[in-house]
């Protein structure tokens, strides 16, 4: 089964076998048009570069947290850093030398907003009494968030703001458990200000912890690379087996010292440009690549007057980052949905308030009126047939997306390139290659990974 496939038929979260993984490399490989001596030089010199030579991230260290964490010190940890992921470190296994017993894994920003948004439900069951103290809660845990969130602006903002639907959303569960949840799809249609009230300062609020989430929410497996690994095992790890970001750890030591990501490997090659090797491949249109590998019958859109729930639904479903957000019967191109967009839900009190009847045109509308960098948010990035890869992957480089609409002369969605796709235009797999991570191989890891989340 092909990437483009996978992102059209994958139901509930399934995880991916190594089957998919070959079928979707050896599509590619299959439609480039390119010299095969050419490719396996450019393999071979991947292959020669250690993953110790790519840059560090920013400040040189990789932010953790504990397992035990809980989700709102979680999003004080993400917003405060200015980072959207962050490795979840097992507190039962500090001295082990094993990087398996060490992290969970990757929790992600959206990971939290959208356990808050599938929680919501139950939430509402706590507003049904109309009021926090009603719904079971103390006199102290019905605060005013109005003066610890809404005056303040930034990353405090956005951390309070998660902190507090977090906290409804637990006094959600207690509220159901009490009898009080029958009503709970009405009020979760407009939920008033008394959800804004709601803050992590009693049990059992504040007692909600990462781990509890961090594994059932994960898109990708978590696999790290050795410091003395080549970069041919990291562009393979992030293209053939479609993971989005690496850890790198050294030998013999199981902490995250470095983390390559999809969209820095592209900034990279875009830096590139004029070198020979570089210039020998991107010159070419993508159709003699073979892209788009998502064609129009497999691209996953939403209808613009869709509810925006679905839409992030549509995502999770079919474990893709991103959708187009089309109009009319010919598909045309309206606009461009992240999963990272969902976090607009908590940040935005006027999307959050009616989440449940929002349409994914509203939902835009009012993300662009905010400014002129959440407009550029939700504006479709795209490209035509005739494109080359160059103008591809200065495109995404220089607009820091994680994919590009293939359109056509009516600006119908005909395809859909994505970071993993640019990154495999430029390598090949070796005769029985076979890419090791402390002693295991990638299947035997991909196959302990799904035994263990389907477990």
């Amino acid at each position: 089964m092909s990437d483009a496939k996978t992102e059209a038929k994958s139901k509930g979260g399934e995880k991916s076998d190594a089957s998919e993984y070959d079928a979707y490399f050896e599509l590619v490989q299959s439609r480039k048009k390119l010299s095969p001596s050419l490719q396996e030089k450019l393999t071979a010199a991947f292959s020669r570069i250690p993953v110790s030579s790519f840059p560090q991230v920013p400040r040189g260290k990789v932010i953790e947290i504990q397992a035990d964490t809980t989700i709102s010190d979680a999003v004080k940890v993400l917003s405060e850093s200015n980072i959207l992921s962050v490795p979840v470190k097992s507190p039962d296994a500090t001295d082990s030398t094993d990087w398996k017993e060490r992290y969970l894994g990757i929790l992600d920003y959206s990971t939290i907003v959208l356990w808050v948004l599938e929680t919501a439900d139950l939430a509402a069951a706590a507003l049904t009494a109309t009021s926090a103290t009603a719904a079971g809660l103390g006199a102290g845990a019905a605060s005013t968030l109005g003066a610890v969130a809404l005056g303040a602006t930034g990353p405090v903002a956005a951390a309070a703001l998660t902190v507090a639907a977090t906290g409804a959303a637990v006094a959600g569960g207690m509220a159901a458990d009490k009898g009080m949840g029958k009503d709970a799809p009405t009020a979760a249609d407009v939920l008033g200000e008394d959800f804004y009230k709601v803050i992590l300062q009693e049990e059992p609020f504040k007692s909600t912890q990462v781990k509890s989430i961090v594994r059932s929410y994960r898109w990708a497996p978590y696999i790290p690379v050795s410091t003395d690994s080549s970069m041919l095992s990291v562009l393979l790890l992030l293209s053939k087996y479609r993971l989005r970001n690496v850890p790198v750890i050294e030998p013999g030591n199981p902490m995250i010292k470095n983390f390559i990501t999809q969209s820095a490997v592209v900034q990279g090659l875009e830096q590139c440009k004029g070198r020979d090797w570089f210039d020998s491949i991107s010159m070419h249109p993508i159709t003699e690549l073979g892209l788009p590998f998502v064609s129009k019958d497999e691209v996953v859109s939403s209808q613009s007057n869709e509810l925006v729930l679905e839409a992030f639904k549509k995502m999770k479903d079919n474990q893709i980052g991103g959708l187009p957000v089309v109009e009319g019967p010919t598909k045309k191109i309206v606009g461009n949905l992240s999963i990272r967009d969902i976090r607009f839900l908590l940040l935005k009190q006027k999307l959050f308030t009616n989440f449940r009847m929002l349409t994914v045109k509203d939902f835009m509308n009012t993300i662009a009126t905010t400014s002129e960098d959440n407009k550029k948010v939700i504006s479709p990035i795209t490209c035509k047939l005739g494109s080359t890869l160059e103008e591809v992957i200065s495109t995404l480089s220089s607009k820091c997306v994680h994919r590009i609409y293939v359109v056509g002369d009516a600006n119908d969605v005909i395809g859909i390139i994505t970071l993993r796709d640019v990154i495999s235009c430029f390598i090949t797999e070796p005769p029985n290659y076979i890419m090791e991570v402390q002693g295991c191989t990638v299947d035997e890891l991909l196959s302990k990974e799904n035994s263990r989340n389907s477990g």
